[in-house]
Parts: structure tokens; sequence; C-alpha cells
């Protein structure tokens, strides 16, 4: 065969092969394009109006809804709230953050809350929940751990500054858990709240992973009808089982960098004044001239003195004060009443619930789907606990009803910012 010849089969076969190639390919890639492009219709068409045809399956436990739901939100993340890693003018961040910027009612505008709220991580978290609560006629002290990262403190701050009742504590601690760094927390930002110049009527407690079941109307309405100038905490004698965490001293430590409190091999001396101690909840409605009398009071004192190396202080020091029968707003036969958080224990399952649709964490549940509608059933006014980062259509879910059920109690015109979304696919039969 010509030599010629033979190179110009050789090359006309290598031409065809490659030919074959790229259309194998050119097919394969257009067909798989096709078959995502279907994928995401039918991912479409199983979420609905995403999030509120879900929500509200979720909220009445239909049992698709939860499988649905999983799918659902790892396929539609929600999108990341603008303006709280990057600087925005106040006006921007009032409107695209969706901050109601006047009262709701008369009501509300003549009975002002005020609010502690530490943190120290979720800055999205954080954003969310003050954005529930915020009122323009209340006032907020945020506390930020210490130790938590410069660039997490900028970014609040810088949220912050856009509102002239909110504001960072003064003073700051490094917070460890069950230690008494977490009530001191508190007691600095009441230190900064008597000084306000706002007329603030009662203080309520947060921390960063809670979040409102009950509007800032209704919150009013539960104060005044149930508990109208007393303080709530809830509470009752220290039982034996907890007798440790105040017999003993306790002492704070560092391992592998994580600071813990740990009892030490010294017998505490007994409670000053001769009182007698309290154990219960950390969280607390109270009032005004109960602040004022914690702040000032020679016993208030020497009890805050007397709990600094006891474990956890913030679970027995408000509600040993309110058992005192001449503490302003004192309920000194109360118990555990006080509809102020819903958590799943652990060793509550079976008993007032039927068990953590998330996970535990230190025994508290972080929920989850499964859990919504346990948590809209519950007659308290907040919930603990939440990660919007691992659980988004918990939080998402949450906060459209609670803002759709403030601007349905609404007396005033709302304005089109305040609104969460254009369009609310929510069932307008649910009682929301």
């Amino acid at each position: 065969m010509n030599p010629l010849h033979a190179k110009k089969s050789r090359f006309l076969v290598c031409v065809a092969v490659c030919m074959f190639i790229y259309t194998f390919i050119y097919l394969k890639v257009l067909l798989y394009d096709e078959s995502n492009d279907q994928k995401f219709r039918v991912r479409r068409a199983e979420c609905g109006f995403y999030p509120d045809e879900l929500c509200s399956a979720l909220f009445v436990g239909k049992p698709a809804a939860f499988k649905i739901g999983n799918f659902c939100q790892k396929s539609f993340q929600p999108e990341a709230l603008s303006c709280i890693q990057t600087s925005c003018s106040c006006s921007t961040v009032l409107e695209t953050l969706h901050f109601i910027t006047s009262p709701l009612s008369e009501e509300e505008g003549n009975f002002s809350l005020a609010y502690i709220i530490t943190i120290h991580k979720e800055l999205e978290m954080f954003v969310r929940l003050l954005r529930a609560i915020y009122m323009p006629q209340n006032v907020y002290c945020i506390h930020i751990d210490e130790k938590s990262p410069r660039a997490y403190k900028t970014a609040v701050q810088n949220i912050v500054n856009c509102f002239e009742n909110v504001f960072i504590s003064s003073k700051r601690e490094h917070v460890v858990y069950a230690g008494f760094s977490r009530l001191q927390a508190d007691i600095n930002c009441m230190r900064d709240l008597v000084n306000s110049k706002v007329r603030w009527n009662y203080v309520i407690n947060l921390c960063g992973q809670d979040y409102p079941l009950k509007t800032n109307k209704e919150i009013i309405q539960y104060i005044r009808s149930k508990w109208n100038g007393k303080n709530i905490t809830p509470g009752i004698v220290q039982p034996l089982h907890v007798k440790h965490r105040t017999e003993v001293s306790y002492r704070e430590y560092i391992h592998s960098g994580v600071p813990y409190v740990y009892p030490a091999k010294i017998r505490k001396a007994q409670p000053p004044h001769n009182l007698t101690i309290y154990f219960g909840s950390a969280y607390y409605i109270l009032t005004r001239d109960f602040v004022h009398f914690t702040l000032s009071d020679a016993r208030a004192k020497a009890l805050l003195e007397w709990s600094r190396d006891t474990y956890s202080p913030d679970e027995h020091y408000w509600v040993t004060l309110n058992r005192l029968p001449d503490a302003p707003g004192a309920t000194p036969n109360a118990g555990w009443q006080g509809d102020l958080r819903a958590i799943k224990w652990k060793d509550q399952e079976g008993v007032s619930h039927k068990g953590c649709k998330g996970y535990y964490v230190r025994d508290i549940c972080i929920y989850g789907l499964g859990d919504l509608q346990w948590i809209i059933e519950s007659p308290h006014l907040f919930a603990n606990k939440f990660e919007a980062g691992r659980e988004p259509l918990v939080l998402e879910c949450l906060e459209r009803r609670l803002r759709l059920k403030a601007l349905r109690q609404a007396q005033v015109p709302i304005e089109q910012h305040w609104r969460l979304q254009e369009h609310s696919h929510f069932n307008m039969q649910l009682d929301v």
C-alpha cells in the first residue's frame, strides 16, 4: 500500500474515533442534565409551596410531612440573612431583616418589656431571635460571651448600632457552663437596664438558643392576667438530690482548653441570713422593683457572694430571693407554676413528652421537625433549644407562624417590610 494512503487511512480512523467519543460524552452530559432537571422539578412538586405547606402539615403532625420535610430542607436551604456579615445602612438593616418598627397596639405601647439575651455563637440565630421579640417600646441588653470571636462581636455590634433601645452589656463575662459567670452576666445587664431611659415593667432573660412561641401582645396579656405585679420564678425547696450543688465548694477548671466547674473537697458554710435555699429554673420574669431589690438588699448581696462557688447558681438565686415574703412581687408559696419554657428533658420521656425527634445535648432536646406539633401546642411563652443550621425548617416554620400571628393581631396599619414573605401559603383555617 502506498505509505501516503496508509497515513491518510489512519488519520481518518482517528478522526472517526474522536467524533464517536465526543458524541458519546455530549449525549451523556445532555441526558444527565435533563435527568437532573427532571429531579429538580420532582423536588419542586414534592415540596409544594415551600415551606408554608410543609409547615402547616408539620404543625398538625401529618406523618408523611416529616420525611418530605427532611428531604426538602436539604434541597431548599433558606436564603442567608443579608446585612449580618456585611455592613449595611441602618434603614437597610430594618427593612431587609423585617424588624417591626411601631407598637402593634396601644396596649403594647403602654407596657414595656426588658430583655436580657446571653449569646456566644450562631449569629443568624441571634438575629432571628431578636427580630422575633423586637418592639420599639421595649429595651434589650445583649451579653456577648467575652471569649467569643472578635468577628462575631463586631457583627453583633453592627446590628445593635441600628437601634436606640438595644445595647451590649457594659461588662462582659467569660461564661462557663454551670458556673457563677452565667449568673453574673444577668446581673451585669440588670445594672445597665435599671439606668435605661425606657421605663420597662418586667425583665425576661433568654439565651441564644431560645425562641418565642407567643407574640409580644400575648406575653404581656399572660403576665398581666396571671401574674400582675408578681415575679415568675418556677421552683421548689431544694430537693435532696441537688443539695450537693450548694453544700460543697465548686471550682473552675480548664481541660483541653474547655472550662468547666468541678467540686472541691471543701464544705461550704450555711447560707447567709439563715436563708432557705430553693431550686428552680434559671429563667424568670421579674418586676422592675424586684430587680432594684436584688441589686441593693443586704440579703441579696450576701446570697450572691455566697453563691460564687456553687454549681449552677442561677438555678437557686432568683427563686430563693423571690420566696422571701417581703421581696417586691414575691410569691412565697409558689411552686413550679409559670409557663416560661417548653423544654423536652430526656428524663421526662413518657411523662411530659413522647421523646425527642431531634437529638439530645446535656439531656435537653435540640428540636427536630417531629417536635413542631408538640412545641406549638405547648402553653409556654418560649421554647428551648434550637439549632438553625442543623434543622433550618424547624425555625423557619415557627418564625413564619409567629410573624403571621403578630400581624393578624395588629391594630395599626401594617408596613410591607414587616412581612417575612410577600404571600403566605399557610392554611388560613389553621389556628396559628
